[in-house]
């Protein structure tokens, strides 16, 4: 499956919905699932939602440098293609942001999210095989100064990551 990885967090929805088109919501609707496996997705998606491709191709730059979206790309199966792990962090309140920022910059981070725990921040990484996996992980703890906690799968569960934004 193809997605566009909207970052959900309830309070920044509301927060944002006033600053986005009714364009730009439809983008992080619904293209979570079922973006277009073709030669040409972004003109597929333009023709759809009646727009032209550069159009969407700005709108998907915008969002994404504002952090609206993290990513556009594949989501696999775990165990099917390369090596993934969930992953968490205690990080201090104050520092939190910063390696959050650091964080995210990986392109093996699928999405990262804080929780309310002392581990409270957790993200997803996919990498080609399992030593650049651990590569990324023994990386981020250097560069954060953070001990990385490792939860690779054990048991796998279908979970549905695709949220409506608006209605």
């Amino acid at each position: 499956m193809t997605a566009i990885a909207a970052r959900n967090y309830p309070a920044m929805t509301k927060a944002l919905e006033p600053r986005l088109s009714t364009l730009e919501k439809r983008l992080l609707n619904e293209y979570q699932k079922g973006f277009p496996l073709s030669a040409t997705p972004y003109a597929d998606i333009a023709r759809e939602l009646g727009a032209s491709e550069a159009l969407v191709l700005e709108i998907l730059r915008r969002l994404k440098d504002k952090g609206y979206i993290s990513r556009i790309g594949p989501v696999f199966k775990p165990k099917k293609v390369g090596a993934s792990t969930l992953a968490a962090m205690a990080v201090p309140a104050e520092n939190l942001r910063q390696v959050a920022t650091i964080i995210s910059s990986y392109e093996e981070v699928n999405h990262n999210y804080e929780r309310e725990h002392h581990y409270n921040l957790w993200f997803v990484i996919t990498a080609r095989d399992e030593a650049h996996l651990r590569e990324v992980l023994e990386e981020m703890e250097r560069r954060t100064g953070y001990p990385v906690m490792d939860l690779p799968l054990e048991e796998q569960f279908h979970i549905d990551l695709g949220f409506p934004l608006w209605c």
